[in-house]
């Protein structure tokens, strides 16, 4: 049996392993683009570009959605159905597709809009002629066949993905919360809106997460916002054969997953941590400054300021569109929310 430190030394040695993965522009098709290119550290490991969804490995092709950060995604659980609450919880991706950690780390490298690899055998036979493939071999032990292998590489992937250094828990709240930092006037008057006037913790909580012991400013919970079909999202310019939306343009989200049409519309609720670095907002970025999507929830409903929502027919009118806030109120909660930010990444 292995002892404690042996275990964390192991784990240690796998988010290594896990990093330089993420990090190896020759794992797409053609090569170019890692995991890292669409999660970047910089940028609280979501979106390089704070205007549009990122490009996949070949030129001109997009996916239809905004990346997500991957951070503290650890702390997703596997989609299920609350019946208590009567809500959808839990699934990664923006529409809960996936049930781990590990196997999003695997999606990805086959999506062909993404880093377009045909087939997991591309994606280890690169893995093999990798220099780190040794390492691999050390921790996980030498084989033949395909699939083992390439659960040898998301396992490395989640590894990396469940560090400190993607989960660090190091913002200025958390500082706050220890009473080891103090917040200004409006982050400590942005506080306040963001749990009353503001409605924004109605799903954004601000309960401790029980697994992971610190705020997550997310339910984990679905739903549609009635954010616009976003006009300038490249996915509309793709060849037909990579167009994942409807034939009317619609992206359906958690619906198309769970086969039930009162789903449709909805995603998952994103943590805020790390808010301020990972524009452009919403699934569709069609956000791409917090101020924008604070007024955005502030006057939806009684402002012609934007397009009505992409997909009417499930849009939630009970926690957002007229709030009533003012603009330095909205102001304030935009303070608040970059107190979100990790310091690991302010001196980036």
């Amino acid at each position: 049996m292995l002892s404690c430190t042996s275990r964390s030394s192991m784990q240690s040695q796998k988010e290594a392993l896990g990093k330089l993965i993420f990090e190896d522009e020759l794992l797409s098709e053609p090569a170019g683009q890692s995991c890292a290119t669409c999660h970047t550290s910089s940028r609280g490991f979501a979106d390089r570009d704070a205007r549009i969804v990122s490009e996949g490995a070949v030129r001109g092709l997009y996916s239809q959605r905004n990346s997500m950060t991957v951070c503290y995604s650890m702390y997703v659980p596997t989609l299920y159905f609350d019946e208590e609450e009567e809500t959808f919880v839990g699934g990664l991706f923006w529409d809960g597709r996936s049930p781990s950690l590990q196997h999003q780390a695997g999606e990805p490298f086959l999506n062909p809009v993404e880093m377009g690899n045909p087939d997991r055998t591309t994606v280890v036979g690169k893995i093999r002629r990798a220099p780190y493939y040794s390492e691999l071999v050390r921790l996980y032990g030498e084989t033949s066949d395909v699939d083992s292998l390439y659960s040898y590489i998301t396992d490395a992937l989640a590894a990396y993905q469940s560090s400190k250094e993607i989960n660090s828990f190091s913002s200025k709240y958390d500082a706050w919360q220890k009473k080891k930092s103090k917040f200004t006037p409006p982050e400590k008057r942005g506080l306040k809106l963001f749990k009353d006037k503001g409605k924004c913790a109605e799903c954004h909580i601000l309960d401790e997460d029980k697994y992971a012991h610190h705020v997550l400013f997310t339910d984990h919970t679905y739903d549609n916002l009635g954010i616009p079909r976003n006009p300038d999202n490249p996915h509309f310019q793709v060849p037909e054969g990579y167009f994942l939306l409807t034939k009317d343009s619609l992206d359906l989200g958690l619906g198309v997953i769970i086969g039930k049409e009162e789903e449709n519309g909805k995603f998952r609720v994103p943590t805020l941590r790390n808010i301020a670095l990972t524009a452009p907002y919403g699934h569709n970025g069609y956000f791409k400054t917090l101020e924008e999507i604070v007024h955005f929830y502030n006057v939806r409903d009684i402002s012609d300021e934007f397009p009505p929502a992409e997909y009417p027919a499930t849009v939630n009118y009970d926690e957002l569109g007229d709030l009533g806030l003012t603009p330095e109120e909205e102001s304030d909660i935009v303070a608040f929310l970059k107190t979100l930010t990790d310091t690991i990444y302010l001196s980036k």
